[in-house]
Protein backbone atom coordinates (compact mmCIF):
# COMPACT_ATOMS: atom_id res chain seq x y z
CA UNK A 1 0.00 0.00 0.00
CA UNK A 2 1.16 3.54 -0.89
CA UNK A 3 2.10 6.20 1.86
CA UNK A 4 -0.24 8.62 3.02
CA UNK A 5 2.16 11.44 1.83
CA UNK A 6 2.40 14.93 2.97
CA UNK A 7 -0.12 17.13 0.26
CA UNK A 8 -3.26 17.74 2.11
CA UNK A 9 -6.48 19.38 0.50
CA UNK A 10 -7.42 22.81 0.51
CA UNK A 11 -9.76 25.06 -0.40
CA UNK A 12 -9.23 28.54 -1.69
CA UNK A 13 -11.94 31.69 -0.84
CA UNK A 14 -12.28 34.75 -2.81
CA UNK A 15 -12.08 37.64 -0.32
CA UNK A 16 -14.63 39.48 -2.35
CA UNK A 17 -17.62 37.01 -3.27
CA UNK A 18 -16.77 33.85 -1.80
CA UNK A 19 -16.27 31.91 -4.87
CA UNK A 20 -14.28 28.67 -3.90
CA UNK A 21 -11.20 26.35 -5.49
CA UNK A 22 -10.00 23.31 -4.39
CA UNK A 23 -6.39 22.09 -4.53
CA UNK A 24 -4.02 20.82 -2.71
CA UNK A 25 -0.66 21.74 -0.81
CA UNK A 26 2.32 19.98 0.51
CA UNK A 27 2.20 20.97 4.19
CA UNK A 28 6.26 20.80 4.97
CA UNK A 29 6.71 23.36 2.00
CA UNK A 30 4.17 25.81 3.03
CA UNK A 31 3.38 25.50 6.60
CA UNK A 32 1.38 28.95 6.76
CA UNK A 33 -2.04 30.08 4.85
CA UNK A 34 -1.57 30.42 1.16
CA UNK A 35 -2.34 33.58 -0.58
CA UNK A 36 -3.00 34.11 -4.71
CA UNK A 37 -4.78 35.34 -7.15
CA UNK A 38 -7.00 33.94 -9.22
CA UNK A 39 -9.75 34.61 -11.82
CA UNK A 40 -12.87 34.84 -9.82
CA UNK A 41 -16.44 34.29 -12.71
CA UNK A 42 -18.38 35.79 -10.13
CA UNK A 43 -16.95 39.28 -10.11
CA UNK A 44 -15.56 38.46 -13.80
CA UNK A 45 -11.80 39.58 -12.77
CA UNK A 46 -8.76 38.65 -10.71
CA UNK A 47 -9.17 38.62 -7.19
CA UNK A 48 -6.89 37.72 -3.96
CA UNK A 49 -7.94 34.12 -2.81
CA UNK A 50 -7.00 32.63 1.02
CA UNK A 51 -6.73 29.61 2.13
CA UNK A 52 -9.92 28.57 4.62
CA UNK A 53 -10.33 25.34 6.05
Amino acid sequence: MAKKGVRIHIEMESEETGHRYHTFKNKQNTAERLKVKKYDPIARKHTEYTEKK
